[in-house]
């Protein structure tokens, strides 16, 4: 709220804002016009205020749009914590934000948007509603039905935001159509001025728009949750005001980063003991320190027994992932060769690869960067763990090393049956398993490529599948700043 509060203040010292330029070139044309007639000056009148109503009826759009959306993140959280913790005051709050959005929805339908998808939103809303009434032991249950509902809902935000993009789009059309009438009612009289108005305009146009591409370029990062560098746009007043409330958003979300951090870690070690102590029972019960055991108890037992090693697997996954979150943060560069580099990874795994009669080639030129070896390693040494472990015995599972403009790849193949078409978008997300798993194998916790992906952002590249199975591969890109 202070972020808020404090910008339109600084924004006075910053010169004319994006709607006074606008008037200044109004005013500018009017000069070049001076000459003609009352009924082009009054064609010119209307068409501005025309343009304004539409400029303002579509930014209210906009921002309508995009507050629904960020609240349906806001909602699914205080839904799904007030149905598991059964707490009054989020329930009140997810209330309060329900309201809200309604008021939201009504105004985009008042403005054109089609009845059917406000009708959907208001359905699922209700549908949400009804499972937050349920009672005290049906909240578990419950719970990943209000996760289904908000993930239909996300999906109808977007439907929605597009809707609204073509809505605005078809009144600026039409807006355009009147410009153009009215243009050529009065091109006998005016043509010379409106040549030097369109040049005018166009290079006002090329100027007024940089500041929108920045715009543009920091949404972007933000959507990629590319965090590290601050928001800074220069520009009108306006715009500069819309940036800083893009860096506020940027700290916000940095903060969010960090306390969901600090509760993976405390979750994950309030389970730890818990655990303990469940393993140390059954293991006591196993033993028979409580006494003999029928065959009946025993296969319990076991069941419990095999069941709390997966759970510990689960909560030591979690506590690396995050380790690994933070630690990426944390680069240690230096100048590294890249290709002895992944020899000594395959060195290291040479037992896994020879147990499956495997051979590892590594190829390419010698490649020298500034980068943390041992992220990198461990990134590359996921990659080509998994690689190992989906391979068919006697395959051959290749890492190249190459170059790129601007950059340096490290592509990692197998000859193992690829990533199914419908797991290609979630492969990099946490706890995330494929449907093709290898035969006999222990099942993965999920976080690898998760990991290769933070240590690979953080090094200011990207990580990404390529092909089509079943010859698909991992390609890494890491910036050459050579």
């Amino acid at each position: 709220m202070a972020q808020e509060a404090t910008s339109p203040a600084k924004a006075r010292h910053y010169g004319p804002s994006f709607q006074q330029l606008l008037l200044l070139a109004f005013l500018l044309i009017a000069g070049l016009l001076g000459t003609s007639a009352l009924r082009t000056l009054f064609t010119l009148e209307a068409l501005m205020t025309e343009s304004q109503a539409s400029a303002a009826q579509a930014a209210a759009l906009n921002v309508a749009a995009q507050t629904l959306n960020q609240r349906g993140q806001a909602l699914e959280r205080a839904a799904r914590q007030s149905l598991v913790l059964g707490d009054a005051q989020l329930r009140q709050s997810f209330d309060d934000m329900a309201a809200d959005a309604r008021r939201l929805v009504q105004q985009l339908e008042d403005a054109g948007l089609p009845p059917e998808q406000a009708r959907q939103w208001r359905s699922h809303m209700d549908t949400v509603h009804e499972l937050l009434r349920a009672p005290p032991g049906l909240s578990l249950e419950h719970e990943r039905s209000v996760a289904d509902e908000f993930v239909a809902l996300d999906n109808l935000h977007a439907a929605i935001s597009q809707a609204v993009q073509e809505l605005n789009a078809r009144k600026s059309s039409e807006l355009d159509a009147m410009v153009q009438a009215s243009r050529e009612a009065v091109t006998h009289q005016l043509l010379g001025a409106i040549v030097l108005a369109l040049v005018l305009a166009l290079s006002l146009g090329v100027w007024l728009a940089r500041p929108f591409k920045r715009l543009e370029r920091a949404i972007r990062r933000l959507g990629e949750n590319q965090l590290e560098r601050p928001v800074a746009i220069t520009g009108p007043a306006d715009v500069r005001r819309v940036g800083q409330q893009l860096e506020w958003l940027r700290l916000r979300l940095l903060e969010l980063d960090a306390d969901k951090a600090r509760f993976l870690r405390h979750v994950s070690h309030e389970l730890k003991t818990p655990l303990a102590a469940l393993r140390e029972g059954v293991a006591l019960l196993q033993d028979g320190v409580t006494g003999e055991l029928t065959e009946g108890q025993k296969e319990v037992a076991q069941i419990l027994h095999q069941n709390t090693l997966v759970l510990q697997s689960e909560i030591e996954a979690l506590l690396r992932f995050n380790a690994a979150a933070f630690e990426a943060r944390q680069l240690q560069r230096r100048e590294t060769e890249l290709i002895g580099l992944l020899e000594d990874l395959v060195e290291s795994q040479r037992l896994q690869w020879q147990a499956r009669q495997l051979r590892v080639e590594v190829s390419g030129e010698r490649t020298t960067l500034q980068l943390d070896p041992e992220k990198i390693a461990s990134a590359v040494g996921n990659l080509l763990s998994n690689a190992i472990r989906f391979s068919p015995e006697q395959g051959t599972v290749r890492l190249a090393v190459s170059r790129a403009p601007g950059a340096v790849l490290i592509d990692v193949s197998d000859q193992g049956p690829g990533v199914a078409p419908a797991d290609k978008a979630h492969v990099f997300e946490p706890f995330f398993r494929g449907e093709r798993q290898p035969e006999n194998a222990v099942r993965g916790t999920g976080i690898g490529l998760s990991i290769v992906q933070e240590y690979i952002h953080a090094h200011g590249g990207r990580v990404h599948l390529l092909g089509e199975a079943p010859h698909s591969f991992f390609r890494i890109e890491l910036p050459d700043a050579s």
